[in-house]
């Protein structure tokens, strides 16, 4: 019998270990060898593999698995080379902090900031994070764009990236005037385009006038796909989804060279989209995992079948929006559902599906009960992305099923005001993002940012979960608020879980990635109402340390 080749060893050490292992909650002592774990517990125990080539210390600091964010989009990388517009405060790759506009008049201002600084004169001006729900009726058109150029094309990404404004150049180039009939182009009384385009058949015109930019297609640019790494790094996460992806030849070549790169500081798992790149269908997935490597890991499969609730694009149940604005749209008819989904189920593939409203959801769940009564799979995974309306119903039907959930905990703070005033009324407000009632019926759930939509930082996505406070201070449905052991369970094994990856990561158990977030308080410790501010100091990723900047 060979015997297995014995690398060197190297433990960690710190003031407090949390393991997210039941069986062993906490720990001194995480020894690692060729990347991963091999032994958890005190100095006795974790010397008992020989000697050990070197000691990192961090005695004053708390280590917990490096977290791991379910949802986001290499899309974050990407936004910075454009002009931030969001109403909330915003910290760049680069540690810039970018105030947040709270008023068109500031939001124009700073397009104007920007159009005067650019040099080359025919370039488009790009800006992104922009929300009209903060701005009451108040709307940003052809008109209020027009001020700052009609000359230079502006585009303005919403941050919800289901909507975006353009000026009148942008228009002329696109092709888009009175007479385009595609499902999303915003127009007055008189039938002319105010330049809001909603959901991505309407945007696209304009994609193809500027191409990848702004484009949710980020893996095709590696300086993008680094910013992405050095924003999730800041923020404790050693493994992240781009839960929209392409998986064309450049990008899949892009994410294995520039995971490959030691420096490269996290774990990068791409979601295939069929709506975006039809071609290939299932082999196209699996004929991609066959390149998967410990920093790269494809296989999830995305679909998006409606848009945006802040946008009023998301499709409700009766009785609608609260405001009496029309029901959203339908990405993929619900007639469709069915059919696109299953070559993939077939093909033993996970499938993550955005609904954002209950109609959505309703529609979604119809079709995966009639997708797994023709076809069975025990442990499919398939997860239900955002459900931020489901009620009750709906949440034990998805129980039965076997779904998982990954809730858009975030939107509870950036958004819970507007939804409980102007898009779902109070009472389903109370009832959003449900990780109380999933965690009663047994519902396998995770938390996620969505970024670029919100900042990606677990700590405080796991916080929105437990305080489940609006910007303005309301909690929204006390009873759907959840422990803070829960919540960090969360934003670890639970986001792992759903991603089939909760064998290699989401604890500190041997034979794992010995993959860490490294803190400077215990989250389980401090006060519930701190836990978005306990300050991350680095991260370990495959034994290797990263520090995080000014630390």
């Amino acid at each position: 019998m060979n015997s297995i080749e014995r690398g060197p060893v190297t433990v960690f050490v710190a003031r407090k270990i949390l393991t997210m292992n039941p069986a062993q909650p906490h720990a001194t002592h995480v020894a690692v060898r060729d990347g991963k774990i091999l032994s958890v517990g005190n100095l006795d125990e974790v010397s008992r593999w020989g000697e050990v080539e070197s000691v990192d210390t961090f005695q004053d600091k708390v280590l917990m698995p490096g977290l791991v964010e379910g949802h986001c989009h290499l899309m974050e990388g990407a936004m910075w080379d454009a002009v931030y517009l969001g109403y909330y405060d915003r910290r760049g790759p680069d540690g810039t902090l970018w105030p947040g506009l709270k008023t068109l008049d500031a939001v124009i201002a700073r397009l104007a900031d920007a159009q005067r600084s650019m040099t080359d004169a025919a370039a488009p001006l790009l800006a992104w994070g922009f929300d009209p729900i903060f701005f009451g009726t108040s709307r940003l058109s052809v008109k209020e764009l027009d001020t700052v150029s009609t000359t230079r094309p502006i585009v303005v990404l919403h941050a919800s990236v289901h909507l975006m404004n353009v000026n009148s150049a942008m228009l002329a180039l696109a092709g888009i005037d009175e007479n385009t009939d595609i499902d999303g182009i915003d127009k007055d009384e008189d039938g002319q385009p105010t330049g809001e385009l909603q959901e991505f058949a309407a945007m696209f015109p304009v994609y193809e006038v500027i191409g990848s930019q702004l484009s949710i297609a980020a893996s095709e640019k590696k300086a993008a796909i680094w910013n992405f790494g050095k924003v999730a790094q800041l923020a404790g996460v050693t493994t992240a989804t781009d839960l929209v992806n392409d998986l064309s030849a450049l990008g899949n070549r892009n994410l294995r060279e520039v995971t490959a790169d030691p420096q490269y500081p996290i774990r990068i798992v791409p979601a295939f989209a069929p709506q975006r790149s039809p071609e290939g269908g299932a082999e196209k997935v699996l004929s991609a995992m066959r390149d998967s490597t410990e920093k790269l890991s494809f296989g999830p499969v995305k679909f998006i079948v409606d848009g945006s609730i802040q946008g009023f694009t998301a499709r409700l149940k009766w009785p609608g929006y609260v405001g009496g604005q029309p029901n959203g749209l339908w990405l993929i008819p619900p007639s469709q559902l069915e059919e696109v989904f299953t070559p993939f189920h077939r093909a033993g593939l996970q499938l993550h599906i955005h609904t954002n409203g209950d109609e959505a959801t309703e529609v979604v769940l119809n079709a995966v009960e009639k997708m797994l009564d023709a076809c069975p799979r025990s442990d499919h995974r398939h997860t239900l992305q955002h459900c931020q309306m489901a009620d009750g119903s709906q949440l034990a039907r998805a129980a039965k099923l076997g779904m998982c959930i990954n809730f858009f905990s975030n939107h509870i703070y950036y958004w819970g005001d507007a939804h409980y005033a102007q898009t779902m009324g109070p009472d389903r407000a109370n009832r959003m993002n449900a990780a109380g009632s999933a965690r009663r019926l047994g519902i396998p759930f995770a938390f996620h940012s969505d970024a670029p939509i919100t900042q990606l930082s677990p700590l405080f996505t796991a916080w929105c979960a437990v305080q489940r406070k609006t910007a303005s201070g309301r909690v929204l449905g006390a009873s759907e608020c959840i422990p803070v052991a829960d919540a960090l369970r969360a934003i670890t094994l639970g986001a792992a879980y759903t991603l089939k990856m909760d064998h290699q990561i989401g604890s500190i158990e041997v034979g794992k990635f010995a993959d860490f977030a490294v803190l400077a308080e215990d989250p389980s410790e401090v006060a519930a109402e701190r836990l978005k501010d306990v300050e991350v100091w680095g991260t370990v990723l495959g034994g290797r340390v990263f520090q995080s900047p000014e630390k």
